[in-house]
């Protein structure tokens, strides 16, 4: 079992900024399953946008019922139309359009906040702009950033916002003209307040206040993007669990891959337990892939031993081999059931019943029909891991031997399904006699068995 070729781990979403680490490196799986995670964190992002920028429109709406609030709603639209173009934009790896756009939406916000409203007619001061705490808005920009799993877009639009603000702050109070009396009104009517008269001041950009506010969203953008780099590791390493288990499961059946994933060593430990053991394989094979083209003889297996495989995890068996034209199962593995071999027994019944839909349709098609011979037996065998490295769960026993013998005497008996007279008894006893699978089997005493002294007492289906 050899994992595909290691490939970087890149990012994608909302506000994509490229790979989370050069160190994290996945295979093919991993990746594929990081971008599908970071695909649906781009999709929640925009719809969340979208809400959003439909809620503060509406709350813009009602708690400031002014011609001059079609402003604002005007910024909200273009914040809505530039988060279609991010969707838009969103993509594994580096993308330069991405960043542009992050940049142009912190842009929008920072000018709207900053410069005067060109719709208001009141003539108060600039500074009196920034007195709304409209900088609040920029924390559900950064919110919807988290959503795109990548740490490095989070801190880029904590500093990104950081430097727009100060800038636009800045330039504000160096060219803004303060309207004569306000400050000097403000100072006579708490003279013996002075810090009052400066908070209180309409023409006051109160700039520690402002470096208050990019440095604790500054902060909370550090501490965000943090938590998303944890998160994407965690991501990776989830990924990186699936991905060995998807592994597992093209060699393990789902029952045996459950085992695995649970337990640490679950399957090393030798026993012996009594289980059903399935053996299929096509009649006269051989023959017809002798005038056949190879390409239509691999199709044919691989079309048979998919609706085998089928019906064996369908009845919680394990595939425990594919044999050129047929396979192994075992049911009771790798831990015992209370319905072992009545699971053994409808899987082979089904089998039949997918085997004739299929040669219906081989009929239509002008194609070959295509027969399977099934034994089954029910008895003790060894269980237990075998190799040093690469390890195989592994049955072995004389009842593998006896369901194998038990196959090969459909041909001879002109039989679909041979059963021993062991697991017609188990499956008595586990059904307390109640079951239809039973239907149509015809005993057939003291069959000679080749590897077993004792003639055995068979039941075909024919």
């Amino acid at each position: 079992m050899s994992d595909a070729t290691a490939t970087p781990a890149r990012s994608v979403g909302l506000f994509s900024a490229g790979p989370d680490s050069a160190q994290d490196t996945q295979n093919e799986y991993t990746e594929a399953a990081l971008e599908r995670h970071k695909r649906e964190g781009l999709e929640l992002a925009v719809w969340a946008r979208w809400i959003t920028m439909a809620i503060i429109a509406v709350l813009l709406a009602v708690l400031r019922p002014d011609w001059d609030v079609l402003y604002y709603e005007a910024i909200l639209g273009l914040l809505a139309l530039n988060g279609y173009f991010i969707r838009r934009a969103g993509r594994v790896g580096r993308s330069r359009l991405e960043l542009f756009l992050i940049f142009v939406d912190l842009l929008i916000m920072t000018v709207g906040m900053v410069a005067p409203n060109p719709l208001s007619d009141h003539a108060w001061p600039l500074a009196m702009q920034l007195r709304f705490e409209n900088f609040l808005y920029f924390f559900v920009i950064l919110a919807a950033g988290t959503l795109a799993y990548s740490w490095r877009t989070v801190i880029a639009i904590g500093t990104w916002t950081t430097a727009m603000w100060m800038i636009a702050n800045l330039l504000a109070w160096w060219f803004a003209t303060p309207v004569p009396g306000l400050t000097e009104a403000a100072q006579t009517a708490f003279s013996d307040f002075p810090r009052m008269a400066e908070v209180l001041d309409p023409n006051s950009f109160q700039l520690d206040l402002r470096f208050q506010e990019v440095v604790v969203f500054l902060i909370v953008a550090l501490t965000l993007g943090v938590s998303a780099r944890r998160f994407n590791h965690l991501l990776l390493s989830n990924a990186a669990l699936e991905r060995e288990r998807a592994n597992l499961s093209r060699y393990f059946s789902p029952n045996v891959v459950e085992e695995l994933s649970q337990n640490d060593e679950p399957l090393k430990q030798v026993r012996s337990q009594d289980i059903a053991v399935l053996f299929i394989d096509i009649v006269n094979f051989t023959g017809f892939a002798s005038d056949r083209d190879p390409y239509e003889v691999i199709e044919l297996l691989r079309g048979f031993h998919g609706r085998m495989e089928t019906e064996v995890f369908r009845h919680h068996g394990t595939l425990d081999k594919y044999l050129g034209d047929g396979l192994m199962a075992t049911f009771g593995t790798p831990m015992a059931g209370d319905r072992d071999a009545t699971n053994a027994l409808d899987c082979a019944r089904d089998m039949i019943r997918v085997m004739d839909r299929w040669n219906r349709d081989r009929r239509r098609a002008g194609e070959p029909e295509i027969h399977a011979g099934i034994g089954l037996h029910y008895g003790p065998a060894v269980l237990g891991d075998i190799g040093a490295n690469r390890l195989e769960f592994a049955v072995i026993g004389t009842s593998v031997n006896v369901a194998s013998r038990l196959e090969a005497l459909t041909r001879p008996l002109a039989a679909r399904l041979v059963i021993s007279d062991a697991l017609r008894t188990r499956v008595m006893q586990e059904t307390g006699g109640t079951t239809d699978a039973l239907d149509g089997m015809q005993p057939l005493p003291d069959q000679d068995i080749r590897g077993i002294e004792e003639p055995m007492t068979v039941w075909r289906l024919g």
